[in-house]
């Protein structure tokens, strides 16, 4: 019997991450995200998704890793669609494997250790450390009230456009 947490492995800009299974709804290839003008550079856009406007916040940008992507690189991009009340998707670089952690191998991480406290753990995965992040802090409480008042304009947007 495989006992343990289950986790999605994601890469940021190089840096391995880890969100919590339970969290993550579904995975997608990258598709033609639509931003609206002055957005800021953490925010990718947002995707279509049934009619439904999900914003795509790039990990990369938000936590300060930003790189240059080259279009090849850009190709195997993913967007990580999360469970929630509201919708909320991240893009990655690359989305690496599903992985079980015993919870002996996590380690927890002070809350302000990092920003908003959004890495709420180092876990040992064979011989690397890795990130993992609480999808819950991600954003700070003013971030997602400007969010969601994005969300509804891209909503509005969508609903103006429906046959």
């Amino acid at each position: 019997m495989t006992t343990g947490t289950a986790y999605l492995l994601v890469d940021v800009a190089g840096t391995e991450c880890a969100l919590p299974r339970r969290a993550v709804r579904e995975i997608l290839p990258l598709p033609r995200l639509w931003r609206p003008p002055g957005a800021p550079p953490t925010l990718a856009g947002f995707l279509n998704l049934a009619g439904a406007a999900v914003p795509v916040l790039d990990l990369a940008a938000l936590f300060g890793l930003g790189r240059p992507v080259t279009a090849r690189q850009a190709l195997y991009r993913h967007l990580v669609l999360l469970h929630g009340d509201s919708p909320l998707a991240l893009m990655v670089d690359r989305v690496a494997d599903f992985v079980r952690v015993e919870p002996e191998r996590v380690r927890p991480v002070a809350d302000g250790a990092t920003l908003n406290g959004c890495v709420a753990a180092e876990m040992r995965i064979g011989d690397r450390l890795v990130h993992g992040l609480s999808v819950d802090r991600i954003l700070l409480a003013e971030e997602r009230d400007r969010l969601a008042a994005q969300t509804r304009e891209a909503q509005a947007r969508l609903a103006e456009w429906a046959a």
